[in-house]
């Protein structure tokens, strides 16, 4: 009874200690990521108290967090559009992957993890944070942007790549050689051509045998199938994610709709516990030793997250102001790098650290670069068009590229897209 006691007043001071933290990030317009992962290590291994009696039940808890994370992330995203976003933006996936897992890639190497290590980290940098920037383009009122669509565009190419790099991931930590690392990977692409196709040609008889009018039964059957096919996909060694994922692309419609109003207050309770859960197993005084590799890092990524965003949006005839914006925009990580850096610490303890202190990092600079990159940039393109011109002429002060009109910024310090940037009917889909 004691230790049922302690459970109970454990769970309870965390929980409502989220609920707290959670509403004061509300209030000052910040994810609550961050402050999350700050909560764990307070309470975790070498903080200020440590949780012992809760300890099992928040491990449990974390993975059913990062189930619903991607059976949400999965319910956003039809089959069509899916296979649309990799017929048309795959370029830019590929840039993306260059760019933004080769300085995970390096620096896991030279700080000596190995290609294990290299690889973990190399995720880690690479993936942006669908939740963060989802919430980022409603609060600013850039949904129907332009931009918008080729932002989800690279956002939906990363999420299909984990369903092949994380069991892949997955089988060289379990120290699988390279036919057993194959093997992996052809399931996981079996599996995910397989869902695909499911999806295109089924999709409405599995969505209509899923559906029900009782929000109760909706909720157990959704609930019930994807932690069914997450422990499969466990088995298959193609990663619980990877398999909540798939149930979610493979429902669509009403049923997809009604799932994810019902699932989304459990997802956001169990991905507030997975994260503080990863705080807690990452020891503090490990941190301030890799700040300055972490910022490194961070400063690097950044950049290339920047030049990801250009990159896409010209491919896509966007303006130069849609071009920075939605550069600054990808610039957040967080729950696929933290699910990434959660698989690797058995293997790897060192990525936990460093994993955190990257994250804290730009989950708290990516807001700042989505508002911020594109005057920036603006003001920057003003002045060297104003150096470039003769003497006498007549500078404009609009950036290179940029019409008169659509440099007009309005009164307010909120950049507002401009004609050229702007397609009011092509409105974005919010992604978590």
């Amino acid at each position: 009874m004691h230790d049922t006691t302690a459970l109970l007043v454990e769970l309870g001071s965390v929980i409502l200690g989220l609920g707290i933290i959670g509403r004061f990030a509300g209030r000052i317009g910040l994810s609550p990521i961050p402050l999350y992962l700050l909560a764990g290590l307070a309470f975790g291994q070498g903080g200020l108290l440590p949780l012992g009696a809760s300890e099992e039940f928040t491990s449990i808890g974390a993975e059913i967090g990062v189930i619903l994370l991607l059976l949400l992330l999965g319910l956003e995203y039809s089959a069509s559009e899916l296979v649309t976003s990799l017929k048309t933006q795959y370029p830019s996936g590929a840039v993306d992957f260059l760019l933004n897992a080769t300085p995970g890639a390096i620096a896991g190497l030279m700080l000596g993890w190995g290609p294990v290590g290299a690889v973990a980290l190399a995720g880690v940098t690479w993936i942006s944070s669908s939740g963060v920037i989802a919430k980022v383009m409603t609060d600013m009122g850039r949904l129907g942007n332009r931009e918008t669509p080729v932002i989800l565009g690279v956002l939906v190419i990363e999420d299909l790549a984990m369903a092949v790099y994380l069991p892949l991931l997955t089988a060289m930590l379990a120290g699988v050689g390279l036919a057993g690392g194959s093997v992996a990977l052809l399931i996981a692409l079996g599996t995910v051509g397989f869902v695909l196709y499911l999806a295109l040609r089924h999709g409405r008889l599995i969505s209509r045998a899923v559906s029900s009018d009782n929000p109760e039964m909706l909720l157990l059957v959704v609930l019930g199938l994807t932690v069914l096919v997450a422990g499969v996909a466990q088995q298959l060694q193609v990663s619980a994610a990877v398999g909540a994922f798939l149930v979610g692309i493979a429902l669509s419609g009403e049923v997809a709709e009604g799932a994810r109003k019902l699932l989304t207050p459990l997802r956001d309770l169990f991905a507030a516990v997975f994260f503080v859960f990863f705080g807690l197993s990452t020891d503090p005084a490990a941190i301030p030793p890799v700040i300055l590799p972490a910022a490194l890092l961070a400063v690097v990524t950044v950049l290339t997250k920047i030049g990801t965003g250009w990159y896409a949006s010209r491919r896509a005839g966007i303006g130069p102001r849609g071009r920075w914006r939605a550069g600054g925009t990808l610039v957040a990580r967080g729950e696929f790098s933290i699910v990434i850096a959660g698989l690797a610490v058995a293997t790897e303890p060192r990525i936990g650290p460093i994993a955190t202190a990257y994250v804290l990092i730009l989950v708290i600079v990516g807001p700042l670069t989505a508002r911020w990159t594109e005057p920036v940039a603006s003001k920057l393109q003003a002045v060297l068009a104003g150096r470039g011109k003769a003497p006498g002429s007549k500078a404009t002060g609009s950036p290179a590229g940029v019409s008169d009109k659509a440099a007009q910024a309005p009164a307010r310090g909120e950049p507002m897209p401009s004609l050229e940037d702007l397609t009011p009917e092509h409105a974005g889909r919010d992604t978590d």
